[in-house]
């Protein structure tokens, strides 16, 4: 796999991670009163069994994993291959490219021509088969 894949996949995960972090921390916070002015909200049901991690260690674990997979992306980053030659040297090549790609445009346009002219040819003769297949016929 090639170093931008790689860097789509750790960002896919960095999400990932992301949105199950807020989403176990959204539906595993205990209730919290806002104000004094408010109620003492309810107390949760709270059904830990023995493989469940406690809520205090449930935000050091997704952080650590996030700050794993940040680890990850930084190394991919950093793997990245600089440019060669600076700016000046990336704008030429930009320039050669940008020539390349018009002259093979140019080559694309003349081929469509002649096809949609051979095309139309086609047509013609197609069209005067038909005529002297329908002058023929013998009426009836």
């Amino acid at each position: 796999m090639d170093i931008i894949s790689q860097l789509q996949e750790q960002v896919n995960s960095i999400a990932s991670i992301t949105f199950n972090a807020f989403g176990t921390l959204q539906r595993d916070a205990p209730p919290v009163q806002l104000s004094p002015n408010y109620p003492e909200p309810p107390a949760a049901a709270t059904t830990v069994t023995d493989e469940a991690t406690p809520f205090p260690e449930q935000p050091k674990q997704l952080s650590a994993g996030l700050v794993k997979a940040a680890k990850q992306f930084d190394a991919l980053v950093a793997a990245l291959p600089l440019a060669e030659g600076g700016e000046e040297a990336q704008l030429k090549r930009i320039a050669e490219l940008q020539v390349e790609n018009d002259l093979i445009g140019q080559e694309l346009q003349k081929q469509l021509e002649a096809a949609e002219k051979e095309l139309k040819q086609v047509q013609e003769l197609f069209g005067q088969a038909a005529d002297n297949c329908l002058n023929m016929k013998k009426p009836e």
